[in-house]
């Protein structure tokens, strides 16, 4: 099932999410259909509260930044696909470098970043099984990126000020509905 991915302004995206009881819950459907919208919208990551639930789930797939020119060598991305659930960073490391991100709830928004390149984090898959690994590189930012939304922060707020000026208006017309993607978008 494909959900609809939920806009810059919807509440949702500013909570901090709540732990998956995987007895309570249908972990596997659930991360499926987020790969099948995530799929559907071109995206390398997405994370519960762009699809409307407030859980501590997000997914990854670096494959298609991984075959860009750009990144060729990262390989950080590959097999980079997973399901992060219950997810907890626990130590993030190195000088901060910068990069573009954009989010498939901000379309049409992309600005630079500082993330650390190298972090730590603990989570379960979708078989239950707890992990503790370490990422660097594109695959560390990616995580990075998608965390930040089951803690109800969007890479905006992480912009320079002056770069924050820039796009308000564009953010204004996000939250009212105004905007291009190719993907069918929600916003409550």
């Amino acid at each position: 099932m494909i959900y609809p991915i939920v806009a810059y302004g919807s509440a949702v995206l500013r909570k901090k999410c709540e732990n998956i009881d995987p007895l309570k819950v249908d972990i596997k459907k659930i991360s499926d259909d987020m790969f099948e919208t995530m799929y559907n919208a071109s995206g390398v990551g997405l994370a519960g509260p762009q699809v409307g639930l407030n859980y501590r789930i997000f997914i990854v797939d670096g494959t298609a930044l991984q075959s860009d020119e750009e990144n060729e060598k990262d390989l950080s991305l590959v097999d980079f696909k997973k399901t992060f659930i219950n997810a907890q960073i626990l130590d993030e490391s190195g000088d901060k470098w910068g990069f573009e991100e954009g989010c498939l709830s901000i379309p049409g928004v992309r600005g630079m970043v500082m993330r650390h390149p190298n972090l730590t984090i603990k989570y379960m898959d979708v078989k239950g099984t707890e992990h503790t690994e370490t990422y660097s590189g594109l695959a560390a930012r990616i995580i990075q990126h998608e965390y930040d939304h089951i803690e109800g922060i969007l890479f905006t707020d992480l912009l320079a000020p002056l770069k924050k000026q820039v796009i308000k208006k564009k953010l204004g017309l996000i939250q009212n509905g105004d905007v291009d993607a190719d993907y069918r978008m929600s916003f409550k």
